[in-house]
């Protein structure tokens, strides 16, 4: 056991908190109902981490997770959205609503589930459904203490207010951004979209084919791709009939073939290790520890840590037009984000088709963060060599009135 090894377990499970005791157990939660007793009463060393420590003797050592975690919160199958002020025009922006007097969150999942709605708002004994729209898009949560009102039937759920609803993201698909085709005419233009391996390409595939309805090409052919639905993967690049192209290439005569691109930069400690594990793993799976600790992992550092720079390098000196994205914005504000990547593609696309796609931004193209590395496996070395490169990239984008690199790349 240690502490990150806990925090991480309870964070993809959803919960909001991580509690330690003995040594070596972990207990996971939304909330805390114990009193508080004094620091030194924890005092057992994590059996799997010196010098930390992790709960006592009938103590708990609690953790209050990241609210970058709170997204994946879950009740049963259901995805905790927030707590969210009651919509004008409520009966357009949430068709359904029906009268619960023992209102809880599996009754009200269960309606907007049975109705194909992909979106429960439990308003204290009402229950709404509906689809993310303009009219209720999502983007201004509120504190969740305004929507803190007990559910009738359920003790520790909270139901939402009248004016204050709490939102659950059922199992239902949202299915008004799923259709895809082929370029109805051959496109005059080849647009990339640029990465360096594991910076999130086939992500940013997923989110595009899903946000203009248009299918996506490959630089390369991945059958493993083609079988989960990139059907422009069979395509050669520059048949024309693809939305965007996807490349890690670099160097002048590569990137000259194209006549614009967005160009995707990720935190090149994350790409690497992403990229690694695409390489020992596959798409979505882990590369083996004994790759970790063997030599595999620091050649490939030694190989590939320059590239990371030379890529970014490379697409800002030769493109001809080209939209920079950085991975971890695309992230924390995908609706904004996407709408700019979808404006270089030159698509109109309506806002609640965008809607759509935050609701299905995921995918099958996610990492299970469940094996997730116990330690660092970047050496000091390593550090210093990769800081170096991040300067590098960062002054270049500077250099062209471009946002530098996000804070979070440096320092480790």
């Amino acid at each position: 056991m240690t502490i990150f090894r806990c925090q991480d377990n309870c964070a993809e499970r959803g919960y909001l908190y991580a509690g330690l005791e003995f040594g070596a157990e972990c207990y996971c939660g939304h909330k805390i109902q114990a009193a508080n007793v004094s620091e030194a009463e924890c005092d057992m060393e994590c059996k799997g981490e010196r010098g930390s420590v992790c709960g006592g003797a009938n103590r708990l050592s609690v953790y209050r997770l990241q609210l970058a975690q709170e997204s994946a919160r879950r009740y049963g199958s259901a995805v905790f959205r927030g707590c969210f002020r009651k919509p004008n025009n409520l009966s357009l922006a949430l068709p359904v609503t029906a009268a619960m007097p023992n209102m809880s969150v599996d009754k009200c999942v269960d309606l907007c589930t049975e109705k194909e709605y992909p979106l429960a708002a439990l308003a204290g004994t009402a229950c709404h459904c509906g689809f993310p729209t303009t009219r209720f898009p999502l983007h201004e949560r509120e504190d969740e203490q305004l929507c803190a009102q007990k559910c009738s039937a359920e003790e520790f759920e909270s139901c939402g207010t009248p004016t204050y609803f709490i939102v659950y993201q059922t199992q239902v698909q949202d299915n008004r951004c799923m259709d895809r085709r082929f370029l109805p005419a051959k496109s005059k233009q080849l647009i990339a979209l640029a990465s360096f391996p594991g910076a999130g390409n086939t992500w940013a595939r997923h989110l595009i084919e899903l946000a203009t309805g248009f299918y996506t090409g490959s630089y390369y052919f991945d059958g493993s791709l083609y079988n989960k639905g990139f059907k422009g993967e069979r395509d050669h690049w520059r048949s024309g009939r693809t939305i965007c192209i996807k490349t890690h290439e670099s160097g002048q005569k590569e990137i000259e073939a194209f006549d614009a691109a967005i160009l995707l930069i990720r935190n090149p400690y994350k790409a690497l290790m992403a990229e690694f594990n695409r390489k020992y793993g596959g798409h979505i799976g882990f590369a083996a520890h004994a790759h970790w600790k063997g030599k595999e992992w620091p050649e490939f550092v030694r190989n590939y840590a320059p590239w990371w720079a030379t890529h970014t390098l490379d697409w800002l000196k030769f493109g001809k037009k080209v939209l920079v994205v950085h991975f971890e914005d695309l992230k924390q504000d995908l609706f904004v984000q996407l709408g700019r990547m979808v404006g270089l593609l030159g698509v109109a696309v309506r806002e609640d088709r965008l809607l759509c796609v935050e609701s299905q931004k995921d995918g099958n193209f996610k990492r299970s963060g469940l094996r997730k590395l116990e330690y660092d496996p970047y050496t000091a070395d390593m550090q210093k060599t990769i800081s170096a490169y991040i300067k590098m990239v960062d002054a270049a984008l500077k250099g062209r009135n471009l946002t530098g690199v996000p804070d979070d790349y440096y320092p480790r």
